[in-house]
């Protein structure tokens, strides 16, 4: 016979299966259907099981469908026909949005829910011969209904992985809040001896929130929830008012005690009860009385840790003046080195009209020999000063680079730097500086200074700890070292990872032209990169791992492909007296979004196999270091969960790459490393007994974490 704990244990395994989740997702839409056929706007409408359906997911529509028919069969008796074919029509509309899979966005589920909600109310109207007042009932309904798929799409779409709330953005908590008061609306006409508790949990919702969060959020929670619960019916529309002066009158009393802040909404709440004369007014009182109970008697423990919940750095110094500072003179520096380039190439260019001039005036004075000789020490001095230009123009896009880096960070939270350093402290770890910052995407990272090559805070208990600090997960650090300091960066987990797996083959020797090169910049993306040599050997090895290696490590450091390409360039240009080249072939992936942006400086193909499909990414681009003004041709594709990308060098695509695309789509179960072994076999029998060139092959696939 199983114990407690085992029959626990048994359950808790379930929920985790996927099944497991399937049901409660699929039990979760049906209920929600349910609860808000009951939702009905000052008493004629109830629009918003509608919207749930449109913007259900996958197959959970048909239980969302169900939900609503029911609770439609249950609180709207004499409209029940009408709504029946209201939930028929979205249902189908849904299931043909799912079958053409168009760009999920709001506007479909909207029009949809207009559209299902505007026509059988026009039908109905038509058929009972009713007022113009009754279309302008329904054209509100119908706008209701839209308003609510765009709500419950935009929450719905939330990043419910993040540790707290504030991680969302502002749009995002503002659709998390109205669909919540939906609902609570739904669940407000479930009673028990007339009292509502759904309107208690909203009055201890705003003293929470306005009492540990902030006066702002507290107020406009207050609003939201009171309008959405005050227009159910005639006889409760003061709850809009009501909530919102009662959250006014607690915020002012919050620093006196939470009991100041309890009563003193209760109160605000009876008085605007009392002078609605309505027969509700008396359960609402006691309602609130309840809710503001509950906040009151709260225990000291879980006080904390709910006021840890919603600290949202109100404290932080203001970060923009210095910020600002910083980029403007990043910026200026940047002009700068700009107007210095521009300078030497016309230096530049007026030296080469004096040597021309002067030459043709010495021409008779010199012999063929002098001339020749004197022509090509000019023309390489010309090259010098060109190529100088070019570092103050690659200097100038960094900078630039840089200077947008650090204007696109939402901010510095020095709160929680402040907190990082005293934990260190703990550990006798002394870093020279700790920045948290957060970008304009709502991802975070911290950056920790440490002196010479101390890697004590990489610890990963002192990692759970930062993580805690900062209210994300984080991923295991990187840490690089420069000449006196180290620097340990935690990123953001994504949600996504990256399997890789690749191949290589030397045509000549054991040194192989071509490089390859798999790094993760610390913010979220992970780059591929494959740079192939001219020629075969080592002289080509050289090259390679040159353009690969600067690239990198200029990527690492925060400088965007552009600029880096240019210094690559230059170096490639002054390497020698000789020719010397490389193609560059970059994959640059969010592993947030799953986006994947493709720079191509002279490379073959790129692959991507998504949903049995193989796509061809092909760019027309010249290699470094043979020109200047090389620029990466560019390209952006999106992946998807089990997306595979396949990179490869030249000597794989000069052997025949027609057979690629047809190989690739019988891949999707292997793993990348199978894939980059079979690609590379495969190119080998294709040049057996012909001209062997170095290949390389990458071969990644997105996973979700």
């Amino acid at each position: 016979m199983k114990t407690v704990a085992t029959k626990r244990a048994d359950i808790e395994k379930n929920l985790k299966s996927k099944n497991g989740r399937k049901v409660l997702e699929a039990a979760a839409y049906c209920v929600l259907g349910f609860v808000l056929s009951s939702c009905y706007v000052l008493e004629i409408a109830s629009p918003f099981s509608i919207s749930v359906i449109s913007v259900s997911k996958k197959n959970n529509f048909v239980y969302a469908a169900a939900g609503s028919a029911f609770g439609y069969l249950v609180f709207c008796n004499d409209s029940f026909a009408r709504y029946a074919v209201a939930v028929l029509i979205t249902a189908l509309g849904t299931l043909a949005l799912s079958l053409s899979q168009p760009k999920r966005q709001a506007l479909y589920p909207m029009l949809l829910s207009f559209m299902a909600l505007a026509s059988t109310g026009a039908v109905a109207n038509l058929r009972a011969g009713e007022p113009p007042a009754a279309y302008m009932q329904v054209f509100a309904e119908s706008l209701l209904g839209m308003g609510g798929a765009f709500f419950f799409f935009r929450a719905l779409g939330c990043d419910f992985r993040r540790l707290r709330l504030k991680a969302l953005s502002i749009s995002d908590l503002t659709c998390l809040v109205v669909s919540a008061s939906i609902v609570l609306m739904g669940l407000s006409r479930f009673t028990v001896a007339g009292f509502s508790p759904a309107r208690m949990l909203a009055v201890f919702a705003v003293l929470l929130t306005a009492h540990y969060g902030a006066d702002r959020l507290g107020l406009i929670l207050a609003l939201v929830l009171g309008f959405s619960l005050g227009i159910e019916s005639g006889s409760t529309v003061f709850l809009a008012g009501a909530y919102a002066f009662s959250a006014m009158l607690a915020s002012l009393f919050c620093s006196v005690s939470v009991w100041g802040a309890a009563v003193s909404f209760f109160l605000g709440t009876a008085l605007f009860c009392a002078a609605s004369g309505s027969a509700a007014g008396l359960f609402i009182a006691v309602e609130s009385a309840a809710g503001a109970f509950l906040f009151a008697v709260i225990p000291p423990s879980a006080a904390k840790k709910i006021e840890e919940f919603f600290h949202d750095g109100a404290d932080i110094a203001p970060d923009g003046s210095l910020r600002q500072s910083l980029v403007v003179k990043l910026r200026f520096a940047s002009s700068a080195m700009n107007n210095i380039s521009e300078s030497v190439n016309e230096v530049r260019e007026k030296i080469n009209e004096v040597n021309a001039k002067n030459a043709e005036k010495m021409r008779s004075e010199l012999t063929e020999q002098e001339y020749i000789s004197r022509e090509i020490i000019n023309e390489k001095t010309n090259e010098i000063r060109m190529l100088a230009s070019d570092q103050f123009f690659s200097i100038a896009d960094m900078l630039s680079d840089l200077a947008r880096e650090f204007d696109e960070a939402e901010y510095f939270d020095n709160v929680a730097a402040g907190r990082i350093r005293r934990l260190l402290g703990e550990y006798e770890i002394y870093p020279r500086n700790i920045s948290v910052i957060e970008d304009k995407f709502g991802r975070m990272r911290v950056e920790i200074m440490t002196a010479g090559r101390d890697n004590t805070a990489s610890r990963p208990e002192i990692q759970k700890q930062i993580s805690k600090i900062c209210g994300r997960y984080f991923e295991k650090c990187r840490v690089a070292h420069f000449r006196e300091d180290s620097m340990i960066t935690f990123t953001e987990r994504p949600n996504y990872s990256f399997e890789i797996g690749f191949a290589q083959h030397s045509a000549e020797g054991k040194l192989c032209g071509d490089t390859i090169k798999t790094v993760n910049d610390g913010r979220g993306r992970s780059i591929l990169i494959i740079s192939d040599g001219m020629g075969r050997g080592g002289r080509a090895a050289l090259d390679g791992a040159m353009g690969a290696g600067l690239l990198s490590k200029l990527l690492c450091a925060g400088f965007g492909f552009d600029s880096a390409l240019k210094v690559v360039n230059s170096a490639l240009l002054v390497k020698s007296n000789e020719e010397s080249l490389a193609t560059i072939d970059c994959a640059c992936v969010d592993l947030f979004t799953g986006r994947v942006d493709l720079y191509k400086a002279g490379a073959p193909a790129t692959f991507i196999l998504k949903n049995g499909r193989v796509e061809k990414c092909e760019l027309t681009s010249m290699p470094a270091g043979i020109l200047r003004g090389i620029e990466f041709a560019k390209r952006t594709a999106v992946l998807s969960s089990g997306s595979i990308i396949v990179m490869v060098s030249d000597g794989i695509t000069e052997a025949g790459g027609e057979w690629l695309p047809a190989m690739l789509k019988c891949f999707e179960g292997r793993t990348p490393q199978e894939i980059a072994d079979s690609v590379l076999n495969e190119a080998l029998k294709a040049v057996k007994g012909k001209k062997e060139d170095d290949m390389s092959v990458i071969a990644a696939r997105l996973n979700t974490l």
